[in-house]
This record gives C-alpha cells, structure tokens and sequence, in this order.
C-alpha cells in the first residue's frame, strides 16, 4: 500500500495555504505556494515527517506575499516550476499543459487554467486540485491586473477544473473564511461568482463589478516573485 502524505499549511498574515506532499517509500516530497517568512517552519516538518524537498511547484506569481521558493531552493537544491507563461527568472523549469511530474510514487498533472492572472497553473494529484487562486471556495481570483482576464478565468473553471470528477477535492492558495477545502460538485453548486450555470456574460458582469482593494504588497511582492523569491539582482 502506498505511504502518502498530504500536509496543508497556513500563513496567517497573507491567508496563504501551502501545501506538502510526500511519499514515504521514495522519501521525497513536493511543496506547493511557499511563503517566504514560512520557510523554516516547511523545512522543519519536511524534515521531520523524514522528508527530502525534490520540486517547488508555484500556482502563479503571487500578489499578496513573496513566495519562499528561492530560499527553498537554497537550502536544498529543489527545481522551481511555474507556468510556461510566467517569463519568471531564476524558474528551473516552466511547464506545459497537460504536463505530468512523477516523484517517488506521487504524479502530479499540472493545468494551465490562466485568468486571475496570465501565469496561473493548477496541480491534480490523485483525488485532490489545487487551484491557486483561479477556483477559491465559493469564489474565483479577481482579474483587474496581471493580465488578468474574466472571460479567460470563466474558461479555465468550467472548461478544465468542472470537467474532473465531482468528487475531487480543491483546495486554493487562500481562504479568508477559514474553509480549508470544498469539491468540485460544491463549487459547480454553489460557487456564488460561478456556480448554478452561471453564463460566461454573467460571471464577466460579476467579476467586473467587484470593488475589491488594490492588494497591500503587490508592488513589493510581484516584482519578487518575478524573481522566484530572489533578492539577487540579475
């Protein structure tokens, strides 16, 4: 029987979910959206749930904090992977749609599903997607920059993430209401910016009347995450 494990993490001053996965017949591990000021705290769990860090996937480049991808690859050699459409430096290796990673007993099918913004990209791995920002419970990421596009998102959510299985479980980079995880089925339901068969015309309408803040970090945290996280000049 396979020996998996499923970790999900909080940082509370960004509302940021990350994610670990392990295999504990291989040994090795994935950790999806780090968070920069959570770095120790990853690796030492990593470390004692008897782990090896082998990727460091991103959902997209993050707004509202400065990921720990960089530092994570510092400390223990991990490749960086992102969408192909990120242009981000200091990446590893950005991914193609449809494209399949394999660590230990772990595969791991990456999704474009761009929208909230350009660059975002969704990680299926058994029963279980998570979804960056595109799906979130009982909503979906704004698209007022990064080249962000509601029509685009409306495609990505209904084309890619509601044709999986009902019962697959999502689960996003954040949550401001303390859910930690809905399903497909529920969001086809009662996603209120796109569930119940909402038309595209009418999601785009939703989305563009939001009056949502101008995010507190993004221009310190998008033109690090440009970066991976780095502090190095290039």
């Amino acid at each position: 029987m396979k020996q998996l494990i499923f970790r999900q993490l909080l940082d509370p001053e960004s509302h940021t979910y990350s994610y670990i996965l392990g295999d504990m017949e291989s040994k090795e591990a994935v950790l999806i959206d780090s968070v920069s000021e959570q770095t120790e705290r990853d690796l030492q769990l990593i470390d004692e749930l008897g782990l090896k860090l082998k990727l460091i996937l991103e959902t997209h480049v993050h707004a509202d904090h400065i990921t720990g991808a960089w530092k994570l690859k510092q400390k223990t050699g991990a490749p960086i992977l992102l969408s192909k459409f990120s242009s981000v430096d200091m990446a590893d290796r950005l991914l193609d749609d449809g494209e399949n990673l394999r660590i230990g007993q772990l595969f791991i099918t990456a999704i474009s599903t761009p929208g909230h913004t350009k660059t975002c990209m969704s990680f299926l791995w058994n029963n279980k997607v998570f979804t960056g920002d595109t799906l979130l419970i009982r909503a979906a990421g704004r698209c007022d920059f990064q080249e962000g596009s509601a029509e685009q998102l409306y495609d990505s959510i209904t084309n890619k993430l509601f044709t999986l299985p009902e019962t697959t479980l999502v689960y996003p980079a954040h949550d401001y209401r303390g859910f930690t995880c809905s399903s497909i089925r529920e969001e086809k339901l009662f996603n209120q910016r796109i569930g119940g068969g909402k038309s595209k015309e009418e999601f785009v309408e939703i989305m563009n009347s939001l009056k949502l803040a101008y995010p507190e970090k993004m221009d310190v945290a998008v033109p690090a995450n440009m970066r991976c996280g780095s502090t190095l000049s290039i």
